[in-house]
């Protein structure tokens, strides 16, 4: 191999590198950003929310679980900023809510109108 080729290889081995270590650098980013993500499980049980109040970011997803043996629930919220609707719940049912503004909301049981939820969303 001649210098000016063995100079040209070095050169593209150069380029190759740093743009793997770029694209590495990516995929890492948004590999740990996805590591940051926290659960929040909200248990529906003896006709109350477990618990009865949360704090959560915005974006964040909510699991409503129905931990009822036997009782049917039905999570809702509905206000200007925000909605949503589980539908009803069987017994042993999970549904992801995701709530996407700030605010602080308070989230009923269509079936069990004492129950309350209060989410705080920052």
């Amino acid at each position: 191999m001649n210098i000016t080729r063995f100079m040209a290889y070095q050169k593209h081995a150069v380029i190759g590198f740093a743009g793997f270590a770029a694209i590495s650098a990516v995929l890492t980013s948004v590999a740990l950003a996805g590591l940051g993500s926290v659960a929040y499980t909200i248990s529906q049980k003896g006709r109350t929310f477990q618990p009865s109040e949360t704090r959560i970011q915005q974006g964040g997803t909510i699991t409503f679980i129905n931990d009822d043996g036997d009782l049917v629930h039905h999570a809702y919220l509905d206000t200007n900023e925000f909605s949503f609707d589980t539908g009803d719940q069987a017994p042993g049912s999970r549904i992801d809510t995701t709530f996407v503004k700030k605010g602080t909301f308070v989230v009923m049981c269509a079936v069990h109108p004492k129950m309350k939820l209060t989410v705080r969303v920052d």
